[in-house]
C-alpha cells in the first residue's frame, strides 16, 4: 500500500530536511541490489540522526502499518535490504564512535559506522576489530550485524555475533532496548543480542553496538602453496594448526578454476608459481612483533608438508607487498568472476572434514547436469565455507543460463544437506533463500523463528518478506 501523505508529513517533520529525500537518483540507489538481481520501491528514504530519531519514526510507522525496511551499506547480496513499499530506514548517520576502552578491549559504535573506519579506530589504539570482508570501505557495522557476517578471519575470530558484547536496539513500536554492555560475564536471563544479529532486520533496528577489541598482532607471515587435491589442503590445514596453534589467522582455498579467472580478467593480479596447479591455500600467521621466530614456524611447516607430499610448491611473502598481492589474488577472484560470464552463486558450509568430499560430489553433480559449466570454488577452508560459483558454459547465452539457478541450486544444497551442513554460511536469507529455509529447515525451527517473530513484530512491518 502506498503510505499516507500526512504520515511521510510527520516522518519528514521527525527527522528534519537533511534526514530524508524522495529524489528519484537517491531513492534508486536505495532500492536496487548491488548484482541487479532485485529491483524494489519505497514512498521515502529516511535517515535519522540519532536513536531517539530513530524510535520516533519507527513508533509512528507502528502505528500506521507502514513497512519499515532497514539498510546499512546496502552491500548484501541475497536481497535482504531491498524494500517491498513503505519507507527505507538507513543508518548512515548514526556515524559516531561513541567511546573506545582500550583497557576494557572495547568500543562502543553507531549502526552507520563504515567498517574499515572502525578497525581503523582500533588501530590508533593499538587494537585491532578483526572483522574482515572485501566490502568493508562501503559496508556499515549494523548490516555486518544484522547479517552475521563472516570474512576471512572467523578461523580465529569467530563471526560477527563472536565480536559484540551488546547493543541498542529500537523494536518495532519504537521502544529502545539499551543493551549497550561491556561485559564478558553476563548471566542474567536470556541473551536477547543474539536474536538481532543475524536477524536482517525483521525483528528491529540496531542502533548501535559494544563491539570486542584484540591485541594488535603486527607481524604476519604469509605464503602461497600449491598442492594435487583439496584433500591435501586439508591436510596442509591440520598441520598448520597443530603446529601454529592460535597464529593461524587465514587459511584460503582456491580452485585452479577461480584463480585463472583473477589471472585473465584482473591484469594487476599475476600468478607466483611458473606452471599451474589444481589447488592454492592462501596461509597467513600472526605474531606479536617481538616473536622472532615466526618466518621459522611457517618455513618448517611448508618444507615438511613439500618432503611429505602433501603440496607440489609454495611461496612464502617476502615482503607485506608480496603478501598484499598473494591477498589480491584472492580478493580478485569474486571481483572478477563477472567478467567471465553469468554465475550462479552457492554460499555455503559443511563440516571442515567434509570439504573436499563435497567438493568432489558437487563438482561432478553440476558437471553432469550441464557440460561445460565452470565450477568456480574458493573460500574459507578454515570454517568450512566455500563459494561454490558455477560460471556459464562459454558461448551460452547468459539470461538462459540464469534461468538455471533454481535447478542448481537444489542439486548442490542437497548435497550440502546431505553432509550436514548450511546453505547459507555468510551472506543471510534476505529473499534469495526462503524456500531453502522451507525445504531444508526442520517445521519445529520455523515454527519457533515464527513464534519470534510474531512476539516482536506483530503488526509484521520489519522489513516484510524476508527471512520467513
Amino acid at each position: 500500500m502506498e503510505t499516507p501523505e500526512h504520515i511521510l508529513d510527520a516522518i519528514k517533520e521527525i527527522v528534519g530536511p537533511k534526514g530524508w529525500t524522495d529524489d528519484a537518483d537517491k531513492v534508486e540507489a536505495h532500492v536496487t541490489e548491488q548484482r541487479g538481481l532485485w529491483h524494489g520501491e519505497c514512498d521515502l528514504i529516511v535517515s535519522p540522526a540519532d536513536t531517539s530519531e530513530v524510535a520516533a519514526v519507527m513508533m509512528l510507522c507502528h502505528e500506521a502499518g507502514i513497512p519499515v525496511t532497514p539498510q546499512g551499506g546496502n552491500t548484501g547480496l541475497v536481497g535482504g535490504g531491498v524494500p517491498d513499499g513503505g519507507i527505507v530506514l538507513t543508518t548512515a548517520r548514526l556515524n559516531q564512535i561513541r567511546e573506545v576502552d582500550a583497557a576494557n578491549n572495547t568500543m562502543t559504535v553507531g549502526a552507520g559506522c563504515i567498517l574499515a573506519n572502525i578497525q581503523s579506530a582500533a588501530e590508533d589504539v593499538d587494537r585491532l576489530f578483526p572483522l574482515s570482508l572485501g566490502a568493508e570501505g562501503t559496508c556499515q557495522i549494523g548490516g555486518n550485524l544484522s547479517t552475521n557476517a563472516g570474512g576471512v578471519q572467523v578461523l580465529r575470530y569467530g563471526n560477527a555475533r563472536d565480536l559484540v558484547l551488546g547493543l541498542e536496539v529500537v523494536l518495532p513500536d519504537g521502544r529502545v532496548w539499551d543493551g549497550l554492555r561491556g561485559l564478558r560475564k553476563d548471566n542474567t536471563g536470556y541473551d536477547l543480542k543474539h536474536l538481532f544479529i543475524g536477524a536482517e532486520g525483521t525483528l528491529g533496528v540496531i542502533t548501535a553496538a559494544v563491539l570486542k577489541l584484540f591485541p594488535r598482532l603486527p607481524r604476519q607471515e604469509t605464503a602461497l602453496a600449491a598442492m594435487p587435491s583439496a584433500e591435501a589442503a586439508l591436510e596442509l590445514l591440520q598441520r598448520t594448526s597443530h603446529d601454529a596453534g592460535d597464529a593461524l589467522t587465514g587459511f584460503e582455498l582456491l580452485s585452479r578454476m577461480s584463480v585463472e579467472i583473477a589471472f585473465t580478467h584482473s591484469p594487476e593480479v599475476k600468478d607466483p608459481f611458473a606452471d599451474p596447479h589444481q589447488w592454492y591455500a592462501l596461509v597467513e600467521l600472526s605474531f606479536p612483533g617481538s616473536n622472532d621466530a615466526a618466518g621459522d614456524t611457517l618455513e618448517g611447516i611448508l618444507g615438511n608438508a613439500l618432503e611429505d607430499g602433501i603440496i607440489d610448491d609454495a611461496v612464502i611473502a617476502a615482503s607485506v607487498a608480496q603478501a598484499d598481492d598473494f591477498w589480491r589474488i584472492r580478493e580478485a577472484v569474486p571481483l572478477s568472476q563477472s567478467s567471465a560470464g553469468a554465475s550462479i552463486k552457492h554460499d555455503v558450509s559443511v563440516p571442515v572434514s567434509k570439504v573436499p568430499e563435497f567438493l568432489t560430489r558437487a563438482t561432478q553433480a553440476v558437471e553432469a547436469e550441464m557440460p561445460g559449466i565452470r565450477p568456480c570454488a574458493f573460500g574459507h577452508l578454515g570454517d568450512g565455507n566455500i563459494h561454490f560459483n558455477l560460471s556459464q558454459p562459454e558461448g551460452m547465452d547468459p539470461d538462459d543460463y540464469l534461468a538455471e539457478w533454481g535447478r542448481f541450486n537444489r542439486l548442490v544444497h542437497d548435497i550440502v544437506y546431505d553432509l550436514s551442513g548450511s546453505f547459507s554460511a555468510e551472506h543471510g536469507i534476505g529473499t534469495l533463500k526462503r524456500g531453502e529455509m522451507e525445504r531444508y529447515r526442520p517445521a519445529s525451527e520455523l515454527e519457533l523463528m515464527r513464534a519470534i517473530k510474531a512476539a516482536f513484530d506483530p503488526k509484521g512491518i520489519m522489513n516484510p518478506g524476508k527471512v520467513l
